[in-house]
């Protein structure tokens, strides 16, 4: 039997296995490629993000989510993670070379 991708999605999903995938850094950090270029290694004048310390992106994103930072997009990016995801993702970015 074939699964057609909604129902493998939704079967993920029911049975709990989708969530979890989502919870990875790595995961999360996909969104990061749309303006920070694959790898988040920086695309034109979007600064690169692999590599930093995990502490200083950690700290950007959280002063996005509370609006002490300002940003075109950032700030409502950062308002959809809990701060244990930004943390997840900060720790995935910063091992990235």
């Amino acid at each position: 039997m074939v699964l057609s991708r909604a129902a493998l999605a939704t079967a993920l999903v029911l049975f709990g296995v989708a969530p979890a995938m989502a919870q990875t850094g790595q995961a999360m950090a996909q969104t990061c490629y749309v303006c920070h270029g694959p790898g988040a290694k920086g695309a034109g004048q979007i600064v690169a993000l692999a590599g930093l310390p995990k502490d200083h992106l950690a700290r950007q994103m959280a002063d996005f989510k509370a609006d002490k930072r300002p940003g075109t997009i950032m700030n409502r990016i950062a308002k959809g993670y809990t701060d244990e995801q930004l943390a997840l993702i900060a720790e995935y970015l910063a091992a990235q070379k």
